[in-house]
């Protein structure tokens, strides 16, 4: 007589059952599982997160902004721009757009003229031009931003790290700050600014009044220009020269957006040990489903005994446990997804990104629990296919 085939619904049907006699075991077992599964989905969620909105930022941004800073004399001296540097930048034929920052040295801000001096919070004090936000890409969160009336006058703009270091969310009108000996009004705040970040720290005043209140000594630091995309390699070779024609080689010339590709490369070093680690978890979850597996065995050598009797053949019994194992694992890759992608979802709305989990990331969780579901369930399969009627009905 021929023992009756199962059917794909028969064989589901009896697998899902030996997972229902012992559910707290296999909850532990299938949490190893999503536990690695959930690592590895979240980090190449973040990852991906995070470079669609670098993707974003020089897409609103733009990769046309040039810095030029001064470098150091041949004795290891500070070296200075020209006050004329930021005249001849413009004065190329791509150049779109230039402006200036410098650098007040010996000035401080504070919220009041009661604090120590000494407790300066890494804010650094500006000189700026009126034209700056257009050309670094910069906004006001609140208030205004310097204008021909009030760069001659004592106000200033804070950057957004600034802001938060005074104890200043906005700018209320009536607020003051101590800067330089004295009182500045705060008339705006920006907002953050990805292509130069050092603005974030700074109180910004006028140039005029830099140089009449706070002895600015009217040598630009930073010079940002601006250019036709199609010409943004050969204005960088040139600009050195051109912003200090006798010294070029003092003068140093960089593209912001190269450090926020820099900075992506740096994420992507951190992302791939993160993987490492999630496949280490999901090989301890493999483990945990082989070894589940291997004490099911153990435990039903009287129900295999029985099935055995009753004309079960060993290739059934052998289905019948590599479908357990199997669908171990896959309730946990389904957990360990879910849950990568609430954890991909959740921190990017905490840093404000936009939210992308790949599909390929997905489908290669779930392929992977039925690659270890498989591997994790070979030999407890074998294993009980192996054991004679006789010998399992003996069983205690």
């Amino acid at each position: 007589m021929r023992p009756a085939r199962l059917r794909p619904g028969d064989v589901a049907r009896v697998g899902a059952a030996g997972l229902r006699t012992r559910p707290l075991r296999v909850v532990l077992s299938a949490l190893g599982i999503a536990i690695g599964i959930a690592a590895m989905v979240s980090v190449v969620g973040i990852a991906t997160s995070s470079r669609e909105n670098l993707n974003r930022e020089l897409a609103r941004f733009g990769t046309n902004l040039l810095r030029v800073a001064p470098g150091h004399t041949i004795f290891g001296e500070q070296a200075h721009l020209p006050p004329e540097s930021v005249a001849m930048i413009g004065r190329i034929g791509p150049v779109t757009s230039v402006t200036a920052t410098g650098v007040v040295s010996g000035a401080h801000v504070y919220r009041t003229d009661r604090i120590p001096a000494g407790e300066t919070g890494s804010i650094s004090v500006m000189a700026a031009r009126t034209d700056l936000l257009g050309t670094v890409g910069a906004t006001v969160a609140s208030g205004t931003w310097l204008n021909a009336a009030t760069a001659g006058y004592p106000a200033v703009v804070l950057g957004a790290k600034a802001a938060l270091r005074l104890g200043l969310g906005a700018a209320d009108r009536g607020v003051r700050v101590w800067l330089g000996g004295h009182w500045f009004a705060v008339v705006g705040v920006l907002a953050p600014v990805p292509l130069a970040p050092e603005l974030d720290y700074a109180a910004l005043v006028g140039w005029p009044v830099a140089a009449s209140m706070l002895a600015f000594d009217g040598y630009p630091t930073t010079v940002y220009t601006r250019t036709r995309d199609d010409s943004v390699t050969d204005v960088e070779g040139v600009l050195a020269a051109t912003a200090n024609p006798e010294h070029a080689d003092q003068v140093q010339v960089s593209r912001p957006s190269d450090a926020l590709a820099a900075r992506q490369a740096a994420d992507a070093t951190l992302s791939g040990l993160l993987l490492g680690l999630g496949a280490v978890a999901l090989l301890v979850g493999g483990v945990g489903v082989a070894n589940t597996m291997v004490i099911s065995v153990l435990e039903r050598r009287a129900e295999i005994g029985l099935r055995r009797a009753l004309g079960a053949t060993r290739g059934q019994i052998r289905l019948q446990f590599l479908v357990e194992s199997l669908l171990l694992a896959a309730l946990g890759g389904a957990g360990g997804v879910l849950l990568g992608i609430a954890v991909t979802t959740g921190y990017a709305s905490y840093q404000r990104w936009p939210s992308l989990v790949p599909a390929w990331a997905s489908l290669g969780g779930i392929g992977a629990t039925l690659v270890i579901g498989t591997a994790a369930g070979l030999y407890p399969a074998w294993r009980a296919a192996r054991l004679a009627p006789t010998e399992a009905l003996g069983a205690p």
